[in-house]
């Protein structure tokens, strides 16, 4: 098989992922901010923190991202804008429980990332790794939510989703935010009303998605 030049690769990762209405941007993998600081927003603070396994602490860390990503050059990144169920979303409109609410606008970011790594590693990028935005929720309980007592990582043998469940960017540390900005994305916290955590004031979400290419 003759592996298409890189810059044909994302020609057509691009327009893929554009027709299935997401916006992709090239960034080089050195551009791609990793922080420290971010998992303490998932440890302390994140509803879904340890009910995932997309998620932390069964995510690799900031220092294991940080050397795998010195064994790519290329990514692309992806980003959703809205969420297709709910155009206009008001605070009252979300429940206590929000990740259900967000089923539809998630799953169409797992299902595309997924989608875009297949095609890069079935068309000879075979690094080609993804990583999605928000928790899992191809199921509706996670099977370490349902597990009793500790967790280690012989847990993902249960996984009902093993082969499309993959890490979110900020679960194993990258900045979403700073890496938008590489790209000229600006990516800005929606404000929640009386700062109450998910009861967000609109729908204007924007949702960020890597994938590692090359």
């Amino acid at each position: 098989m003759t592996v298409r030049s890189l810059d044909d690769e994302i020609a057509i990762l691009s327009s893929s992922a554009e027709d299935k209405g997401v916006l992709p941007a090239v960034i080089p993998a050195e551009d791609i901010v990793v922080s420290d600081w971010v998992r303490m927003k998932c440890r302390f603070g994140c509803k879904g923190y340890g009910k995932h396994l997309s998620c932390p602490p069964y995510t690799p860390n900031p220092e294991e991202i940080r050397r795998i990503l010195h064994g790519y050059r290329t990514a692309l990144l992806l980003r959703f804008d809205g969420d297709p169920a709910h155009p206009t979303i008001h605070p009252e409109d979300i429940p206590l429980d929000f990740h259900p609410f967000y089923r539809e606008m998630i799953l169409w970011i797992w299902d595309t990332v997924w989608m875009l790594e297949k095609m890069a590693f079935y068309d000879g990028y075979y690094k080609a790794f993804g990583f999605g935005a928000y928790p899992c929720i191809f199921c509706d309980e996670c099977v370490a939510e349902e597990w009793e007592g500790p967790i280690d990582e012989s847990i993902r043998r249960s996984c009902r989703k093993m082969d499309r469940v993959r890490p979110s960017m900020e679960s194993v540390g990258m900045d979403v935010f700073a890496t938008a900005k590489k790209v000229g994305w600006d990516i800005q916290p929606i404000p929640c009303a009386g700062y109450e955590y998910g009861k967000i004031e609109h729908g204007e979400i924007r949702s960020v998605a890597l994938l590692l290419i090359e």
